[in-house]
């Protein structure tokens, strides 16, 4: 939702993506019969008679107009630019228009009332086939991405999309049908059938899994939810003949079904976002078989002197049942500049000669203080970009034993805590791209961390 700027409250004719008139357009005065009623519309309640979309092709009309009938509800000038400019908004997250154009005018015609106005939406349809293509890097991983989507496919908002994903350590193609409700486009529906072939060094194993997923995405008060089935085979393999006999033990081929629930809500008067993830496998078929718990909690606050102050804590456990134990692929990992700064990716917990098997349970948090570059070099510009980091993270990760009960749990979680901590710099491009160089040490180390 975007804000009415105050040149957006200017007196008619106007148009354009901010219902705004640019300070240098020249903008010719209105005829000598329009300046009374314009006049009126001004200072009075008025009615808007007649909402018109021009530029239609394969959209059909009906899905428009769940996200237009607000402006029918202006009761005044200022009301219905307002409106307009909420389903301006609303048309162009539909991701089938490339552009939306605004025009407010008087009515005409045999109908028309003193007070009456005419909204018209001018849209340009997006084409029919597009692409894409980019890389992307993080994580100590790079990947080439190639996309061909086809928006809009049935009119209403539908789309098909096709995703090759080429990298260092993961391979992936997918394709994707995106179904939104229509006047309600936060409530989707998503099928997804994929392949994806991954390595994982730390474990000395590589993952192909083919599968497919249906989801369905929906708000309820303040929080986003997703409720969502897939169904994959999995293929595990070692990476390397040095791999260890308890990745060989995991070798082969098996069948995951699972029902999973994701929630996540955001409370913008304390900066703060919960997420939380349940998954459940086995009861709708495959050989895995257990209860995942998984949550973040996530917090930020803006200090004095242009700085902030930013906590998280995440944590997860994984219960398995049926007396099956747990797969390799299924469990948690720690450590990297992700988690624990200071220790090796996914490095910490577990291990069998040198490969690191994963754990059931594990928490971790962060405190982080970002600050302006001292002397505020480049300020105003380019070194706005940079900032000065302070960090301190710890965490753990292990296997539980369940019959012990949660006591026993909370003090094993509490044992053998690795922790860093150091300081550093940030350079954050907008939501693009973010650079650490840190100077991490890393405090609580166990033998077999790296």
């Amino acid at each position: 939702m975007g804000s009415v700027h105050a040149k957006s409250l200017d007196p008619l004719p106007m148009h354009g993506r901010d219902l705004g008139v640019n300070p240098d357009d020249v903008i010719e005065a209105p005829e000598p019969e329009h300046e009374a009623k314009q006049e009126i519309l001004e200072n009075k309640d008025v009615v808007v008679q007649h909402v018109n979309i021009q530029g239609l092709g394969r959209t059909k009309e009906d899905l428009l107009g769940y996200e237009i009938s607000e402006v029918f509800l202006a009761k005044n000038l200022i009301d219905v630019m307002k409106k307009a400019h909420l389903a301006r908004q609303k048309l162009l997250r539909l991701g089938i228009f490339k552009d939306v154009e605004v025009l407010i005018d008087t009515s005409e015609g045999a109908d028309a009332l003193p007070n009456g106005l005419d909204v018209t939406f001018e849209v340009t349809e997006v084409k029919r086939l597009t692409g894409s293509y980019n890389t992307m890097v993080g994580n100590n991983e790079g990947s080439m991405v190639l996309g061909l989507k086809l928006p809009n496919m049935f009119g209403r908002a539908e789309k098909l999309t096709f995703q090759f994903s080429y990298g260092t350590k993961e391979t992936s193609y997918g394709l994707s049908f995106f179904k939104p409700q229509p006047g309600h486009f936060e409530r989707n529906l998503t099928l997804n059938m994929y392949k994806v072939t991954g390595q994982f060094p730390w474990s000395s194993l590589k993952e192909t899994d083919r599968g497919m997923s249906a989801e369905l995405n929906f708000p309820l008060g303040i929080t986003n939810h997703t409720l969502k089935w897939e169904g994959v085979w999995r293929e595990l393999g070692c990476l390397a003949r040095s791999a260890s006999f308890a990745v060989r033990e995991e070798s082969g081929h098996s069948l995951k079904s699972a029902l999973s629930v994701q929630s996540e809500a955001e409370f913008p008067c304390l900066l703060r976002c919960v997420f939380a993830l349940q998954e459940l496998a086995g009861y709708t078929g495959g050989d895995a078989s257990f209860l995942k718990e998984d949550f973040e909690l996530q917090m930020n606050r803006r200090l004095f002197w242009d700085s902030v102050l930013s906590a998280s804590l995440w944590g997860g456990m994984l219960y398995p049942l049926g007396g099956q134990p747990s797969c390799i692929a299924d469990r948690f990992y720690l450590g990297g500049p992700t988690s624990v700064r200071g220790f090796g990716m996914y490095s910490i917990g577990p291990q069998s000669e040198g490969d690191y098997l994963g754990g059931e349970a594990y928490w971790a948090g962060g405190l982080h203080l970002y600050t302006p570059l001292p002397f505020r070099p480049g300020k105003g510009g380019f070194g706005d970009l940079f900032r000065t980091h302070f960090f301190l993270n710890a965490g753990n990760l292990c296997n539980l034993n369940y019959g012990d009960g949660p006591r026993a749990h909370l003090q094993k979680l509490a044992e053998c805590i690795r922790w860093s901590y150091g300081a550093g710099i940030v350079l954050r491009l907008g939501n693009i791209a973010r650079l650490e160089l840190n100077y991490c040490v890393p405090m609580g180390v166990q033998s077999g961390d790296r």
